[in-house]
């Protein structure tokens, strides 16, 4: 299914790049586009803006469409793994060894005193 996406998602790129490409500016014909003389000739008296703008829509709409189905699929988490024979292995975190202490913590021990005689 991603796969599939995938290809329509770049057909369509691809698609919408060239009807944007062949659509005249505000100031130019189409039919000039093409070597024609005759303005606005190729697709009938006016109806050249309108055919590649719905084409154009059309596109978009399918672009956006397969974006965010790819978006969605991606964002799954897959059970999957690209190495099911292997379990993962939980991260814990490393030991670290106590520093031994510098002062002695028994307590301090008192003199003894010689016996009387």
């Amino acid at each position: 299914m991603f796969g599939f996406l995938i290809t329509i998602h770049i057909l369509v790129s691809v698609a919408l790049i060239v009807i944007v490409l062949l659509q005249a500016g505000k100031g130019a014909d189409l039919g000039a586009t093409f070597g024609t003389g005759a303005s606005q000739s190729l697709f009938g008296a006016g109806g050249g803006s309108t055919f590649l703008g719905k084409m154009t829509a059309t596109a978009a709409v399918i672009f956006m469409l397969t974006s965010l189905s790819l978006a969605y699929l991606s964002g799954k988490s897959g059970s999957s793994s690209v190495m099911p024979s292997k379990k993962p292995v939980a991260q814990t975190t490393p030991k670290v060894d106590k520093p031994a202490p510098t002062e002695p913590t028994a307590a301090p021990v008192a003199p003894q005193q010689s016996p009387k005689k």
